[in-house]
């Protein structure tokens, strides 16, 4: 292998690493937030101090994954300029945008009503107390919305210009920007996701306390008040999804022909591979087990329009690949002489193919005369890796519907009052604890190794928005990253366990509990003492 793919490979690797670690705590601070901001309404309205008991003791629970979410996360962006340099060159304009945003209107607004929440109870009134987490909430999905845009121009570019001048592409409409329906339709699913998984967060610990008969009170009503957010969201998280997978169908072919593992074009009504063994290096299946007639209507919502395969999709980016090759040879021009009239006219007949152009670029230096066979190669590149995007979206659906299902149960038995007496379900309920976070990674890697082989789909190819680092410091930046972020997961389980086997500190509610659970010193301790 060259040099230089070793390089790619590596920094793929490591903003891989990186990305699926932050996101372990992404989903719980998007949830957290909500659920903690319902729990305190509850006690602004009804006055009922074990309201109160609870917001407090969940509000520590989520200080612990939001300090670690924010540490993880902020190498994150340290990453672009380092290992993705040409990347940030290219769409810095537009990608910088909504991530200053975030920084200037949603983390300043969530770290600093963070401390607020935390320790302002006795200093703030209930409505003003109150305020502040919802502030705290507002703050954690903002930052979600204007990260989510920022990731949505990379799945599906919008509003914006290649200038041939500076060769970067520029901001031409921030509205289109800012309402990409791919963008937006990613933040309300991977928000929605966040509350399904603090929705089975707190499930999971509020029946370890009742299967141990410990703070009752606070678990029981913890419980309700998560199963009915849960159940909800669980509700949701699929139909947007389902709505999500539709933009996907139009805006990027190869990512829906990956996740339904379509070597042929599917005519109408197509079956939909329940299970299938994608075999990319003869492409085909080695094994399908397809409900017959369903993936046309799930897909494209309708009964009689097709669902384009790889053998189809793989020509068409043959002839982009093609088509663009004049563009980009009169870029080529351009930069030598940027008042060459006929290469001007040849690049915008020919721009809208420039990145597929790209592609062959990494097999033909002079592209103008790349053969057909570089050609092929170049546009078989532009499948993305199917047998990962088909089962990590197997993975993220089956999950979401075993979620609602185990919520179901919750809401019906917490609503009888009788979820105390189901200990089978006690008992099933803190392992489903990691259930959303395996979903929430599965449907990372779909979204991300789906849009491959493009850091911006259709514009920029992956290989070559690198930067041009030695393979020895990738590979120890790599090491040094996993490391360290293996200690932020190890301190957060540390704490996490810590504070729950600690439990709320008992009030008035708790107090009954703790008479029976503590004995009373005897007189004789007090006189040693």
């Amino acid at each position: 292998m060259h040099a230089l793919d070793t390089v790619i490979d590596l920094s793929r690797a490591q903003f891989a690493a990186t990305a699926l670690y932050h996101y372990l705590f992404v989903p719980l601070t998007l949830g957290m937030s909500m659920l903690l901001a319902a729990m305190e309404t509850i006690y602004v309205i009804t006055g009922r101090a074990i309201y109160r008991q609870m917001t407090h003791f969940w509000a520590k629970l989520f200080a612990i994954n939001f300090a670690l979410g924010v540490a993880t996360g902020l190498t994150m962006e340290f990453e672009f300029g380092t290992n993705w340099s040409t990347y940030s060159h290219f769409v810095g304009d537009i990608f910088g945008a909504p991530l200053a945003i975030e920084g200037l209107m949603a983390f300043f607004l969530e770290s600093t009503m963070v401390g607020l929440m935390l320790f302002g109870w006795d200093k703030l009134s209930r409505g003003k107390h109150l305020l502040v987490t919802y502030m705290v909430a507002l703050g954690s999905n903002l930052s979600a919305l204007w990260i989510l845009i920022a990731n949505g121009y990379m799945q599906a570019p919008v509003g914006s210009e290649f200038n041939p001048a500076t060769m970067r592409v520029e901001l031409t409409s921030f509205t289109d920007l800012l309402f990409n329906p791919e963008a937006q339709a990613k933040f309300v699913h991977t928000s929605i996701a966040g509350y399904l998984t603090a929705a089975i967060f707190v499930i999971g610990i509020s029946a370890f306390y009742m299967l141990r008969r410990r703070h009752l009170e606070l678990a029981k009503r913890s419980f309700r008040v998560a199963a009915l957010f849960g159940i909800f969201a669980s509700i949701a998280v699929i139909c947007l999804g389902d709505a999500l997978g539709f933009i996907n169908g139009e805006d990027q072919p190869t990512k829906l022909a990956a996740m339904e593992g379509l070597w042929e074009t599917a005519e109408a009504p197509a079956g939909f591979n329940v299970v299938a063994w994608p075999d990319q290096d003869n492409r085909e299946n080695d094994f399908e087990l397809q409900i017959p007639y369903l993936l046309t209507p799930l897909v494209t919502h309708s009964f009689d329009q097709s669902i384009p395969g790889f053998a189809d999709l793989e020509q068409q980016a043959e002839a982009r690949i093609r088509n663009g090759i004049p563009a980009l040879t009169a870029l080529q021009t351009l930069r030598d002489n940027p008042d060459d009239a006929a290469a001007r006219a040849q690049f915008n007949n020919h721009k809208e193919d420039l990145g597929y152009a790209l592609l062959v670029q990494r097999y033909a230096s002079d592209v103008q005369n790349a053969t057909d066979a570089q050609i092929a190669k170049a546009a078989a590149d532009s499948i993305p890796p199917v047998f990962p995007v088909f089962w990590g979206f197997r993975i993220m659906v089956g999950l979401a519907f075993v979620m609602m299902g185990f919520l179901i149960l919750a809401v019906i038995y917490s609503l009888r009052g009788t979820i105390t007496d189901k200990r089978w379900l006690l008992k099933i309920a803190p392992w489903m604890i990691p259930v959303p976070f395996i979903a929430n990674e599965a449907g990372w890697v779909v979204a991300e190794l789906g849009r491959q082989p493009w850091t911006v789909y259709g514009q920029l190819p992956t290989w070559l928005s690198a930067s041009t680092h030695s393979v020895g410091y990738m590979i120890f930046s790599l090491i040094g990253f996993v490391a360290l972020y293996t200690l932020f997961i190890i301190v957060e389980m540390f704490l996490m366990v810590k504070f729950i086997r600690l439990g709320p500190d008992d009030g008035p509610q708790g107090g009954h509990e703790q008479a029976e659970a503590t004995p009373q010193p005897r007189m004789s301790q007090w006189s040693e003492a």
